[in-house]
């Protein structure tokens, strides 16, 4: 009976699947689950059939029979499944292959039938959709979004929050091939017309957003080339230099050249080289600042948009950061208070260092519960290969070194070097010696942080510690104390008093 009730158990709710989108796009046909914060979702459940609805669109105008039976396969799975999730806030929504093609309505419902409630997007709708995502990943972004699906490209300026100038360009990775049919001078010139409609992109400052899974197989190229620390593609800059050359030695390799790179699926196989050869058309035509590649798009712009105000605002980072360590043994409000502890050998560089110290923090209280022969490779790979939003590559590698520390590490693998600064990396350092030594005092608990304080004078480091919680100094507490004085380059002195009062 006790065995039974156990696997009866249900995970906490927070964790519980509650919302999901159902994509119905011209190459797959996906569904999404999620869980967690909303203003971080997790993804609980990431399904999808390639039915490639819109590949005869430039031929026939029409979906064929075939795809269709594939994609109303696949959503009667979805329509059945759901509700054993006992998920029931779902969004169905069809794009450009169904908006385009002359049996979309049909087709629709179908979908109908199946009990599903399809959203058939405009090309304007599914633009802004798809930009709200970008907002929602990257907070103030100022640039251009280039959402490339199956069967189109939108573009759509971002500025502070607000969205401009949406357009939906017939130039989707299914359409591509019949453009280059005629050659590579032919099809530049076509894109460069369609381009032309849009001009406004060419005098918007700021980045290309880069949105879909072609364009991240792009990212994953030029990651694994590079070499890079870092294998998540979300957040990953690229040069315009960096990403034409990229581009240019794609067009050059087969599907089967390319399929066997990590990050690069053998379905985007197939429809990177055309893909790269409209990015080289695109970069020469919008001149934009660079490129950055954001894994949010139409889905996640789709629960973004759902959002109250307040939520909208919150720091997405502190949001799922908060979400991951509880389970795990963390506290956000014993990792803040912590920080508060530690602020005053902190330092400051600027550039957003408090909330990725808070990070640091609630990591390195989730990282305590780990075994010890596993705690450093954990804590590693949770700041480097897990997806976070707001996160740069200069930020993971900050949080590693800060964890690293906290680990008693501070001898750092070279690779975070390539992405951070030297500054960066050691006052990341300053801030793990500095919450090893917090928790080594008193292993985190409120009383030991309540009757000690940490601070910087002079030429001097001091702990005070009142005097009836001086037992809690042992020679590992001296000896910590001893290695972030180094570190900063103080002397380090402990002492035993009361707090001034007054």
């Amino acid at each position: 009976m006790i065995a039974s009730n156990a696997a009866r158990r249900r995970p906490p709710v927070s964790d519980q699947p509650d919302r999901a989108v159902i994509d119905i796009g011209s190459n797959t046909v996906r569904l999404v689950v999620y869980s967690g914060p909303p203003r971080a979702p997790n993804v609980w459940l990431n399904e999808k059939v390639s039915a490639r609805l819109g590949r005869d669109l430039s031929q026939t105008g029409r979906m064929p029979d075939k795809a269709m039976d594939l994609a109303l396969s696949a959503l009667g799975r979805y329509a059945a499944l759901l509700p054993d999730l006992e998920v029931r806030n779902v969004d169905t929504v069809a794009t450009a292959a169904v908006r385009d093609a002359a049996n979309g309505p049909e087709f629709l419902e179908r979908v109908v039938q199946l009990g599903l409630s399809p959203r058939l997007l405009s090309g304007e709708e599914e633009a802004l959709t798809s930009a709200t995502g970008v907002i929602g990943a990257f907070p103030g972004a100022l640039g251009t979004v280039a959402d490339l699906g199956g069967g189109s490209l939108e573009l759509v300026q971002v500025e502070n929050g607000e969205l401009h100038g949406a357009a939906s360009l017939q130039l989707g990775t299914l359409r591509l091939p019949k453009l280059r049919e005629a050659g590579l001078p032919a099809f530049r010139k076509a894109v460069a017309e369609d381009l032309h409609r849009v001009g406004w992109a060419n005098a918007h400052p700021g980045p290309l957003y880069m949105v879909g899974g072609t364009w991240r197989a792009l990212a994953a190229f030029a990651m694994r080339r590079d070499s890079h620390p870092v294998t998540d593609p979300h957040g990953f800059r690229l040069s315009c230099e960096d990403a034409d050359a990229a581009a240019k030695q794609i067009m050059r390799m087969t599907p089967a050249q390319l399929a066997p790179i990590p990050g690069i699926s053998s379905s985007r196989a197939v429809g990177l080289p055309d893909a790269a050869a409209m990015l080289r058309v695109m970069l020469a035509r919008l001149k934009p600042d660079g490129l950055v590649f954001s894994s949010w798009g139409l889905r996640e712009g789709v629960l973004f948009d759902r959002l109250s105000p307040g939520a909208k605002e919150q720091d997405p980072l502190i949001a799922a950061v908060s979400h991951f360590v509880a389970p795990r043994g963390g506290s956000a409000t014993l990792a803040a208070t912590i920080a508060a502890w530690t602020a005053p050998v902190a330092g400051g560089s600027g550039n957003g260092s408090e909330r990725l110290r808070l990070t640091a923090t609630m990591f390195a209280l989730a990282a305590a519960q780990v075994e010890p022969n596993h705690r450093a490779r954990h804590a590693y790979e949770w700041a480097m290969e897990k997806r976070w939003l707001t996160l740069s590559p200069a930020d993971r590698a900050r949080i590693a070194a800060a964890l690293l520390a906290s680990c008693g590490r501070s001898e750092l693998p070279p690779e975070l070097a390539r992405i951070a600064s030297p500054e960066q990396l050691r006052e990341a350092v300053g801030w793990g010696l500095a919450i090893r030594l917090c928790r080594r005092l008193g292993a985190g608990s409120r009383v030991s942080l309540s009757s000690s304080a940490l601070r910087r004078d002079e030429n001097r480091l001091i702990l005070r510690v009142d005097p009836v919680r001086a037992a809690l100094v042992s020679d590992l507490v001296r000896n910590d104390c001893k290695a972030l004085g180094q570190w900063l380059g103080l002397q380090h002195e402990i002492v035993f008093a009361e707090a001034a009062t007054g």
